[in-house]
This record gives structure tokens, C-alpha cells and sequence, in this order.
């Protein structure tokens, strides 16, 4: 079994600007992806299957839930721990953190901050601990980037709801307890409803033949003439910001993951590099393989303070969608520009599953898509600073 060897790059000591607090968390973390995921998660990624038994050690790790408050069995984190985790997770593998990801931001979020005291009791435990697993059906077969537009309805039946329609590309769906799911009602309003597995007409095929992601399930949700009892419905918002902020949490979790996959593929160069000799010296030797390890390093620390930054702002409050959009949209560029240099400098050598650099940009090419595309943020950005709409 091969050993994981990676060594964290800080090029700028950020590591000082880390509570004691933070640097526990984050290093529980390294360590469990260094035994745990490492030497399992090739494999499973060749196989296309999620390691499921990795479930359980997910929630030993605080990974689902670390910012919610330990009366509902979260760990009562702040939002710069929840990112190092995010990190640490898509250093092992994106399809690991999204799994994380989803179950922390798009499920335990929206139940914590929507939801009554009741659904709050019931469900966050559950997930917190892995007996249950969550997902989030917002994307649709007709509208991914505008949300907005979607065809999923319920209508008010007396003594529960009747939901029909249907969501795409949905992370952890074919193993999910309980899904988030936004509909409209018959007004057009879009609210919250936890649809959980088992109701009559619920159904969540897998889907297949992904190149990206191997290691994350995947699933469609399909709901006909599914009976929603009405304290299922999502009280504290409505509206499509109400999934948006959700979107913004997890959003930032991944501004954090990327830089963990950017890491992995640096280090795995750095070390090649030194170990690869052609015409007589190490391959690091050479002026372009340095110009690429160069930048790779700069790049990397540049997102590192740029997601600390943003990690201040968002235990403070302060932070608005629009930083979250760009740190996103930085970070996996960032990211995916890395894994494409990082596989060059090990030739042939890089496109094997011996190494994890393919691995990270077949998943990378998924991340820089979801929840938001490049585009959609760089749009975000453009709106926020001149306060022209470009979307209408």
C-alpha cells in the first residue's frame, strides 16, 4: 500500500495566523485522509464507487456539521475550521468533500437556520453523526444556473403537500436519507420541503458514466405525487434566496477545498521533480520546471490568504456573496491551472493512477462548474462592482 507522503506548502507561515484551535482541527483532519483515504481512494475512484465505510469517520472528524452548535450534535466550530477541514477533505479527494460539503452546508445549514425547533431535533443529530445522510435538490434537467426558472411544484392538499417534478446531478442522492428540496408553490413562491427516503412516488436513480467525480455519488430526484406531511415544510425563509444562501455556504467551503487539491498536486510535483533526472540532473533543475513550481506556489498562497481573509469575514459577519463568488471562482481556476502544470512536469507519468494529479483535474473540471460555473461568478463579480445586470 503506497504511503501518503504529502507535506503542506505555507509559503507565508498563514499557519501563524491559525488559533490553536484551528491547527488541532485542521492536523485531526490531514491526519485521518492520510490514513483513511489515501490508500483507499485510487481505487475507488478507478471503480467509480463512493467509499462508503468512510461515512462513520467523516463524522468523527467534525466533518458534517463543524459550525453547528453541539446541542444538535454539531461541533460548534467556527467558519475558518470548517474550511481547513474542506480543505484537508479535497486534498484527498473532491468527491469526499463534496459528500462533506453537502451534508454541511446544504442540508444541516438550511434545516439549522430555516428550520423550527422540531426538525431541528430530529434530523441534525442524524446527520451529524452519519446515521443519515443528506442531499440538496435545487438543479433541474431544464435549469441549472437559473435556479429560478425551476418546474418542481407542490400543492397544498388540506393535510399535506403534494409535491411533483424533478432534480439532477444531485450529490449523495442515491444513499440520502432525508433531501433539502426547493419547489414552488401554487403562488410560484419557492420554499423548502425535507422530503425523506421511503415516501410513496420518491425515487433516486444513480447516474453513471461520469469522468469527473468518480469517487462522489451522483443521482437524479424524482418525486410523483409524493405526500409531504406539512411539518416537513422549511419555516424560517422562502424565496430563492433562501437556497442561495445555502449555496453561499457551501461555496465557500470549496474556495477552501480547491486549495487543498491545488496543494496535493504541487507537492506531488515538487517531490517528482526533485526525483526525475534527465540529461544527467533532476528535472527540477531545469528553468521551466522551476518557472511551473514557482507559480504554482505563489498562486497557492495568494488563495491561502485569500480564503483566511474571507474565513475572518465570515465569522464576522461581514462577509457577502459576492467575496464567497469570487474566492470560488479564483480558487478552482486556481486550482485546475495547477493540476494541468503539475501533470505536465510528470510527463506520462502524471495521467497514471500511481499518482492522484488526474484524479484531481477530471474532479476539479466538475467543481469549477457547480454551484455557480465560472462564468455565473465572474458575472457575480461584475454586478457587485458596477451595478449593471448582466443577467437581464
Amino acid at each position: 500500500m503506497k504511503s501518503d507522503l504529502f507535506q503542506a506548502p505555507d509559503y507565508y507561515h498563514v499557519d501563524d495566523l491559525l488559533s490553536e484551535e484551528h491547527k488541532l482541527v485542521r492536523n485531526a483532519a490531514r491526519e485521518w485522509v492520510k490514513k483513511n483515504l489515501s490508500p483507499i481512494i485510487e481505487d475507488y475512484a478507478q471503480q467509480a464507487k463512493f467509499p462508503e465505510s468512510l461515512v462513520s469517520g467523516l463524522a468523527d472528524i467534525g466533518a458534517f456539521g463543524p459550525y453547528i452548535p453541539a446541542e444538535y450534535g454539531g461541533a460548534g466550530l467556527d467558519q475558518i475550521s470548517y474550511g481547513l477541514i474542506m480543505q484537508e477533505l479535497e486534498r484527498g479527494d473532491s468527491g469526499i468533500r463534496s459528500t462533506a460539503s453537502v451534508q454541511s452546508s446544504l442540508v444541516m445549514w438550511p434545516i439549522f437556520t430555516y428550520g423550527n425547533e422540531a426538525q431541528r431535533k430530529k434530523y441534525l443529530p442524524k446527520l451529524a453523526c452519519g446515521e443519515w445522510i443528506g442531499c440538496f435538490g435545487l438543479t433541474e434537467p431544464n435549469h441549472g444556473s437559473n435556479p429560478g426558472g425551476m418546474e418542481t411544484k407542490f400543492k397544498d392538499m388540506g393535510d399535506h403537500y403534494l409535491l411533483n417534478g424533478s432534480k439532477m446531478w444531485i450529490s449523495n442522492a442515491p444513499i440520502a436519507q432525508v433531501a433539502v428540496v426547493w419547489a414552488k408553490n401554487e403562488e410560484g413562491r419557492i420554499h423548502g420541503l425535507l422530503v425523506e427516503r421511503g415516501m410513496e412516488g420518491f425515487s433516486t436513480p444513480e447516474t453513471h458514466n461520469k469522468w469527473s467525480l468518480r469517487a462522489s455519488i451522483t443521482g437524479e430526484l424524482i418525486f410523483d405525487n409524493v405526500k409531504v406531511p406539512k411539518e416537513n415544510l422549511l419555516p424560517g425563509k422562502s424565496g430563492l434566496g433562501a437556497p442561495l444562501q445555502c449555496l453561499d455556504s457551501a461555496r465557500y467551503g470549496i474556495s477552501w477545498g480547491a486549495i487543498g487539491a491545488a496543494m496535493d498536486c504541487y507537492d506531488t510535483a515538487l517531490r517528482y521533480a526533485k526525483e526525475r533526472t534527465q540529461f544527467g540532473k533532476p528535472i527540477g533543475q531545469f528553468q521551466l520546471q522551476q518557472k511551473k513550481l514557482a507559480e504554482m506556489i505563489t498562486e497557492i498562497t495568494k488563495a491561502q490568504l485569500l480564503t483566511w481573509r474571507l474565513g475572518v469575514l465570515k465569522n464576522e459577519g461581514k462577509a457577502t456573496s459576492a467575496q464567497i463568488s469570487m474566492a470560488k471562482r479564483n480558487n478552482v481556476d486556481m486550482a485546475l491551472k495547477i493540476a494541468r502544470e503539475a501533470r505536465q512536469v510528470l510527463g506520462a507519468m502524471g495521467i497514471t493512477g500511481d499518482y492522484s494529479i488526474m484524479r484531481h483535474s477530471m474532479n476539479l473540471e466538475s467543481v469549477v462548474t457547480y454551484e455557480g460555473t465560472h462564468d455565473v461568478h465572474l458575472l457575480i463579480t461584475g454586478l457587485d462592482i458596477t451595478g449593471l445586470n448582466a443577467f437581464k
